[in-house]
């Protein structure tokens, strides 16, 4: 293990014997446009109390200057991750004069050209520890300490941190903006960005208290930036959780900046929340893209008190935070704005997500066992979101909507700028419930799997018993022919077999509402009225939970492959919610290509894209319906190509589009990547598309594109460029990446599948694990067996945890789509 690699035991043994008082951190940018440089300078001043003689901060940079320790130069001692501090007093003050390097690869400060304008931009991103790439420091959650950040930028840029600017210096050919003092944070969710960032204004207002807001995005996608609707979701989670918290926001201004090439979705740095770009809709958007930026901007809001105000002392309870915010962003999305169904998006696209996870062999429990930084940087997964968001939902439901809040409230109050773990936790939300909290999390926090709910007749069965409190939802035809809720049981299930007596009815729904956390099954009366009368459930939650509960029996070999498909095939065209129709669309695709044996792959790969086609034409003009068959008749193409003389009419204009579908650039860029997969698009032709869009996303695209072509010396190219070429940035490795794979063509890939394998470890130890992550996930070979994995397995024993984590988790992706392909589960 590398020193980078920072473990628990000695970040604890840090934390007890340092204390610190106060950062300083000047970073000189003005030299940030010229890109012949990938260099900058950064001077840390930090204050602390120490009780050792000597012990180390963290930094990942070019070079070390110059250390002073309490005035009086001292020696470098830098490994190229940490820097040895020596000769400690009492209290202390250090300065760290040192050069960092900006980042390609959206860790640490990210560096982006526009090719649409030639603007430079930059912004950091650290979680869990990537500040050490910008400024010396402790790199640990439960060091915090207030932050004045210092920034030299150059002249005329919009230059934001987490605090609003204090004073501002100006001269000929720079800026040098000071930022008030942070509140005591973390080092992770410090931020800093920088460039000719486009800005809206507002402000919200509750009592006495008044927050500045801003919406931030590149000037080159001004146009296509509606700050209208994201303020009005930012106003509507303000009021709800100034409501529900009863702790004041505390951060002092409220700015949102949607950044280029960013690794995540987006980061609750407090004062300064960063999202992808992804969010700013180029073209036409479905309600689903709606309503998961608005979802996705509140799980960030919620942060700002779970998590930021409140932070967990290592990255053992990570759920401490993100489990809460992923909670808190459906309960505000559903009860504060127009995405009333966000409850829907959550039980099917979401939770599909954990049950994934949860199934895999390193599965963890939602307190997790993290005992290093690799394996923290890997535990943002579904367990420690999804299926800690489910179980709070559970635990609502448990103790009681009032009390639990009551619990929460008194959280913050209590631990407010300070590190908690479970235990605190559990001691506030009990005091009123007068439930067993601590028997409810070794059910549900301390343990692993999931359970499978099933009604067998007079009873419900439950493997892997936990406690649980659900609703079965009874289900009958009314005089309009629709599937409508008559009754719900409501019930506690402890054991195994729980007795119960349920009236007749030709739909009975586990889990009604969804309140738990299991895979439901349906029994085979239910089973049979679904696959008739789906279409009449009115119910969009309950449609959600069933097409869940359709989906888990299929990947668990429990429901015959193309009996999923038929349904797919004959309802979809009729759901109204977007959300679960781009889920349905997807999973349908997925199963095609990963759970058919191959004699039955070609056949449903061909209806599958007549289906689509067929339903584009006949969707409601200009619906986000239509947009979404469109996208689906895109990834069919990639596969199959009998539409490809259409597809390519329409997009030189020489056959009419479907009426009321917009061809903006995101669109046509799937289609003719389609094209190119199938062989039917020519580099010529994709150069043609990127003169007409050479945003930095058609450039992406474009290259994308290229990558896709099925010919052995681009595939070739490809797998050099992925494993070789260093210059790539995240989006554009991913980009290449996704072109080798296209089509699923194992005739041209397979042959390198062997040095896949050879080169793991190589890449592991060269790479960032970001990076790394990228290469490991998206090279990984779909072979048709596990020769090849398992040997690596056992010849590699003792390659580093996290890296070994990937391989063994892609490896139970393929034994399942090998085991449903044969017939098994």
């Amino acid at each position: 293990m590398t020193t980078a690699n920072l473990t628990r035991s000695e970040t604890a043994a840090r934390s007890a014997a340092v204390t610190v008082r106060d950062y300083r951190v000047d970073l000189d940018l003005s030299g940030a446009t010229d890109h012949a440089g990938d260099t900058f300078a950064t001077t840390t001043t930090v204050e602390f109390d120490a009780t050792v003689d000597a012990t180390w901060l963290d930094f990942l940079g070019a070079s070390v200057e110059s250390v002073t320790v309490n005035g009086q130069d001292a020696a470098v001692d830098y490994d190229g991750a940490r820097l040895v501090i020596g000769h400690l007093a009492e209290t202390n003050t250090v300065v760290v004069r040192a050069t960092g390097r900006y980042s390609r690869s959206g860790e640490g400060l990210h560096r982006f050209l526009d090719p649409a304008d030639g603007a430079t931009y930059l912004y950091t991103q650290y979680e869990p520890a990537d500040a050490r790439r910008v400024f010396a420091c402790f790199e640990q959650p439960d060091m915090k300490a207030p932050f004045t950040f210092v920034v030299t930028a150059p002249p005329g840029w919009e230059v934001v941190s987490n605090r609003p600017i204090a004073a501002t210096e100006d001269g000929e050919s720079w800026q040098r903006v000071e930022f008030s003092p942070t509140l005591p944070i973390s080092t992770y969710i410090t931020a800093i960005a920088a460039g000719p960032y486009h800005r809206v204004q507002s402000s919200w207002t509750r009592d006495e208290l008044t927050i500045p807001l801003g919406v931030l995005c590149r000037a080159s996608l001004a146009g296509h930036l509606d700050a209208d609707t994201i303020l009005e979701v930012t106003e509507q989670g303000l009021d709800f959780f100034a409501e529900h918290f009863g702790y004041p926001y505390p951060w002092g201004k409220y700015d949102q900046i949607f950044v280029p090439e960013y690794n995540l979705g987006a980061m609750e740095n407090p004062g300064l929340v960063t999202f992808t770009e992804a969010y700013v809709f180029r073209g036409a958007a479905t309600a689903a893209q709606y309503e998961g930026r608005a979802n996705t901007i509140l799980h960030e809001m919620a942060h700002m008190w779970f998590g930021d105000l409140v932070t967990m002392v290592w990255w053992d309870d990570l759920w401490l935070k993100e489990s809460f915010a992923d909670y808190m962003g459906a309960l505000a999305s559903a009860e504060a704005t127009e995405w009333t169904d966000a409850w829907v998006a959550f039980a099917n696209r979401r939770k599909a997500w954990a049950y994934s996870q949860d199934q895999l062999p390193t599965t963890h429990p939602i307190v997790a066992d993290i005992g290093d930084l690799e394996a923290a940087k890997l535990n943002f997964d579904g367990i420690t979101y999804a299926k800690g968001a489910s179980v709070l939902k559970q635990l609502v439901a448990y103790v009681g909507r009032e009390e639990f809040f009551t619990g929460v409230r008194r959280y913050f109050r209590t631990h407010a700028f300070g590190n908690t773990t479970l235990a605190e936790l559990l001691t506030e939300l009990s005091a009123d419930s007068g439930r067993d909290l601590a028997g409810w999390a070794r059910a549900w926090l301390q343990t692993t799997g999931m359970s499978t709910l099933t009604l067998d007749g007079g009873e419900i069965v439950q493997t892997d018993p936990r406690p649980h409190r659900l609703d079965i939802g009874l289900y009958d035809f009314d005089v309009a022919g629709d599937l409508v809720r008559r009754d719900r049981v409501e019930l506690d299930i402890v054991a195994d077999r729980t007795p119960l007596t349920l009236d007749p009815a030709p739909l009975r729904l586990l889990n009604e509402g969804d309140l738990t956390y299991a895979k439901v099954r349906l029994d085979a009366e239910s089973l049979a009225t679904v696959e008739r009368s789906l279409d009449r459930v009115t119910d969009p939650l309950a449609r959600g939970l069933i097409w869940s509960a359709l989906w888990n029996a299929a990947r668990d070999g429990e429901l015959e492959v193309e009996r999923y498909l038929r349904m797919a095939r004959d309802f979809a065209p009729a759901e109204s919610n977007t959300a679960l129709l781009a889920a349905v669309l997807a999973n349908a695709s997925f199963a095609i290509g990963h759970y058919l044996p191959a004699a039955d792959r070609d056949r449903w790969r061909g209806d599958w894209l007549e289906s689509c086609w067929a339903t584009l034409h006949s969707a409601a003009p200009g619906s986000g319906d239509q947009l979404a068959w469109a996208r689906a008749t895109a990834t069919a193409a990639t596969v199959d190509g009998r539409r490809a003389a259409d597809i390519r009419g329409i997009l030189l204009g020489a056959t009419p589009a479907p009426d009321g579908l917009a061809l903006d650039p995101d669109l046509r860029w799937l289609l003719w990547t389609a094209l190119a997969t199938t062989g039917d698009a020519t580099e010529a032709d994709l150069d043609t598309e990127l003169a007409s869009d050479g945003t930095a996303s058609g450039r992406t695209a474009h290259r994308r594109a290229l990558a896709a072509r099925p010919e052995p010396e681009v595939k070739a190219a490809d797998w050099a460029a992925a494993l070789g070429d260093t210059t790539l940035t995240n989006d554009h490795l991913d980009a290449v990446i996704d072109g080798f794979r296209a089509g699923q063509r194992r005739d041209l890939i397979a042959r390198y599948d062997a040095e896949y394998f050879a080169v793991l470890r190589e890449v592991w130890e060269q790479r960032s694990i970001e990076i790394a992550r990228r290469i490991v996930l998206g090279l990984f070979p779909a072979t048709d067996s596990l020769d090849q994995v398992d040997a690596w397995l056992a010849a590699n024993a003792d390659a580093p945890g996290a890296l070994r984590r990937l391989v063994v988790e892609q490896r139970d992706h393929l034994a399942r789509d090998l085991r449903v392909r044969a017939g098994g589960r």
